[in-house]
């Protein structure tokens, strides 16, 4: 998973980086609230976690923020000294889904981080996850649509699962990357736009079918389920 962690401390940003990533995610990280904001308009995370005193605007501010524009998916922790009952409320009234006293103890992190994920992204208990007329099948990594079996590269079904599982959402390119190919940077940008393009074309993903995948300008990829056009 992508985490964002929001902390003046840069001392305690590089504490939380370094269990989260030890937890196998991947930890961006931010000094002040302009910062991580500026970055939620062109990139996308798994997870917000949030200091509440912070240099340029407090931390419910940027949870607000974020619930107005980005939506009430995405799942945000407090991580703070404050402590009252009153902090509290008012944090989680934000529209945060936890709150965690500093100081940090890695294994209280750890549980709430994967609590927070686990409900937000449940995964699945079967070998098999069915999509409509898309079915996945994690054993032999192959995808079937109505039953016919359908030949993916390994990047290619890992990207379509993705993708699939996470429709609706906006998915940054550098998500995307970080995700399939476990790196960031211009250098995949080309491949990211091939391999979209032909899961596409492999997959038949088009208006007619109920599926858009779409270039959302400046930010990356959007994949939706909509009506299929009536055939004529």
């Amino acid at each position: 998973m992508r985490i964002a962690a929001l902390d003046d401390d840069a001392l305690q940003l590089d504490l939380i980086k370094q269990a989260t990533e030890a937890m196998g995610h991947a930890c961006h990280t931010y000094l002040q609230g302009g910062d991580l904001l500026r970055a939620l308009r062109r990139e996308t995370f798994d997870l917000l976690i949030v200091d509440w005193e912070l240099p340029d605007m407090a931390g419910p501010e940027v949870v607000r923020w974020v619930r107005q524009h980005i939506g009430p998916q995405l799942p945000i922790l407090f991580v703070t000294n404050r402590q009252t009952e009153r902090d509290i409320v008012e944090g989680l009234g934000s529209g945060a889904d936890d709150f965690m006293v500093k100081p940090v103890r890695i294994g209280e992190l750890t549980a709430r981080v994967s609590a927070l994920l686990r409900r937000a992204y449940p995964a699945t208990t079967s070998g098999v996850q069915e999509f409509g007329r898309y079915r996945f099948l994690s054993d032999t990594r192959a995808i079937e649509i109505d039953g016919v079996a359908v030949e993916l590269k390994n990047r290619e079904y890992e990207l379509a699962l993705f993708l699939f599982q996470n429709m609706g959402r906006l998915l940054s390119r550098d998500h995307l990357k970080e995700i399939i190919w476990g790196q960031v940077g211009d250098v995949m940008s080309r491949s990211l736009d091939t391999h979209i393009s032909r899961l596409r074309t492999l997959l038949d993903l088009r208006p007619s079918n109920g599926f858009i995948l779409s270039a959302v300008y400046g930010v990356g990829y959007r994949f939706e389920a909509i009506d299929a056009e009536p055939k004529t």
